[in-house]
């Protein structure tokens, strides 16, 4: 039977108008992302937290004013070890044989074998990974005598050590999620002062400071004595580890089929405060303030590599800070500068400059330029958010205390959008939980640096800390004795995290933000 041609051109297009409704669509493209970690950068040292800083950040600004802003993110420990812990598997450090304090530079490696980090997360998801900076959590050095302890003396003062520097370490970075590595073992006044290249140390062989103390050198410069590789030059470090940034991006822009991941722990603003020539003056809060000048120029050179190697359009940019600065309240007085805004205490402590720390999220596309979020969140979150952005469920065992940022990308103004709550920790194992506006601190005193580190109540007086951070941003009106039974709730809580494996619920997942001109 001979159908007219009219029909027959009906059937035709309806036929191509089928294929292509069940053909499959290309998926999105993976982006690259760039995690900048700074090392003791204060919430108030950036402009555009900060509009009374003494501190000119044009770079960090420009970041902000590209994405978004998170104005409630905090460390999940106030110093360095436990939060890079925390940052790298979603999981938070008090549970592992770390419960307070900080590795030293010979310390063995804290991340357990096989434990899922957001680098073999990534791997998994066809990602090349890199870590490029500094690493502060452990290392496991080769022995020159077996029969010998590696180290002799108390951790902070060693008399001497038993390691054979020529083979490497044999758990790194490399151990747990990084096809490449470039690192200082720990931070920069502490030894051994080498640089790792995929677990080989460079500059052999290695010779010995003396170190640099700020009784003679001044506030802020200063190193412990020890082990330090012979081309290892204390001044050069953070210039060193951002032309090996760039030049990674470099390498990763020739191979544009396969996405990156680049973990960039710098070494500043944290002591020794070494500011270059080109930076000395630059600011209005002394030597610190000129290192934090040096830091925001880095982050530039490196936004400018991706601008340069197009790459910025399809990379997600994070830029963030282990805990709050170490600004004395000397330092203040001296300057005028705010390092933890209008936050008490400083690094180290329970309070909220301990923990508060600045973030900005550049996603071109996905989030709104020039937004905030006031979502509580924490940096074990990017795990769950990473596995969220590939539709990835974690598994059992992994990102315990993680919950994906993604919902609070939409813009929308949410404090509760990412987490209920959040367990905070300082440097001597203080523990505070945070709910809502609400913050319980279960004992007295800062539990860090500030005084009082310790404080034994009185007959009658408070045994812990309540704060409304809604209404007392500075922690100074203690409401234990007028709210008992949000005290009992909270402690409640509090002991159920720290006696289960887990403070995150069966994961949901989430859309990834629409186009962001749809905002």
């Amino acid at each position: 039977m001979n159908l007219p041609k009219r029909y027959l051109l009906c059937l035709l297009a309806l036929g191509a108008c089928l294929m292509a409704c069940h053909s499959p669509q290309p998926e999105e493209t993976a982006p690259n992302i760039l995690i900048i970690l700074a090392d003791d950068l204060g919430y108030g040292d950036l402009s555009c937290l900060n509009p009374d800083s003494k501190i000119p950040t044009p770079n960090m600004d420009r970041l902000a004013s590209e994405g978004m802003l998170f104005t409630d993110m905090h460390s999940p420990s106030a110093v360095c070890t436990p939060t890079r812990y925390g940052l790298l598997t979603g999981r938070y450090c008090w549970r592992t044989r770390l419960k307070s304090g900080v590795l030293v530079g010979h310390d063995p490696a804290l991340i357990a074998p096989g434990r899922l980090t957001i680098g073999s997360l990534l791997q998994q998801q066809g990602y090349h990974t890199a870590c490029i900076g500094k690493w502060h959590l452990g290392l496991n050095w080769v022995k020159k005598d077996p029969e010998r302890p590696l180290t002799y003396g108390p951790a902070w003062q060693l008399d001497s050590v038993n390691v054979d520097y020529s083979q490497g370490v044999t758990d790194g970075p490399n151990s747990h999620g990084f096809d490449y590595s470039y690192i200082i073992p720990s931070s920069l006044d502490i030894q051994p002062y080498a640089y790792l290249e995929n677990h080989q140390v460079l500059g052999l062989p290695m010779k010995f400071t003396e170190g640099v103390y700020p009784d003679k050198a001044g506030r802020g410069v200063f190193w412990r004595y020890g082990d330090v590789a012979s081309d290892f030059v204390f001044e050069e470090v953070l210039d060193q580890l951002t032309a090996k940034a760039v030049s990674y991006l470099e390498g990763r822009a020739d191979k544009p089929e396969q996405p990156f991941m680049l973990y960039f722990p710098l070494t500043a603003p944290h002591t020794p405060w070494l500011p270059t020539k080109e930076v000395r003056g630059a600011s209005g809060a002394g030597r610190y303030g000129d290192f934090v000048v040096q830091v925001d120029r880095c982050v530039g050179r490196v936004l400018d590599a991706l601008d340069r190697l197009q790459l910025s359009s399809n990379t997600l940019v994070i830029l963030t800070s282990d805990n709050g600065a170490d600004w004395r309240p000397s330092d203040i007085e001296a300057y005028g500068h705010l390092a933890n805004y209008h936050f008490r205490g400083r690094k180290a402590d329970i309070w909220e400059a301990g923990h508060r720390v600045p973030f900005l999220l550049r996603w071109p596309g996905k989030v709104m330029p020039g937004s905030s979020s006031p979502a509580l969140a924490c940096l074990t979150d990017l795990m769950a958010t990473f596995a969220d952005m590939h539709n990835r469920r974690l598994p059992e065992g992994a990102g315990e205390d993680s919950y994906s940022l993604l919902p609070a990308l939409d813009g929308k103004q949410q404090p509760d959008a990412v987490r209920p709550d959040l367990i905070h920790h300082s440097l001597a194992g203080k523990f505070a939980i945070r709910k809502n506006e609400w913050k319980l601190i279960p004992s007295r005193g800062s539990g860090g640096f500030s005084q009082p580190k310790n404080y034994e109540p009185k007959e009658g007086e408070a045994p812990g800390q309540l704060y409304n951070l809604a209404q007392d941003i500075g922690e100074n009106d203690n409401l234990y004795l007028q709210a008992p039974r949000r005290v009992a709730q909270l402690e409640q809580l509090l002991r159920h995290y720290q006696q289960t494996a887990s403070s995150r619920p069966e994961p949901e997942q989430h859309a990834l933000p629409p186009d962001s001109e749809q905002h």
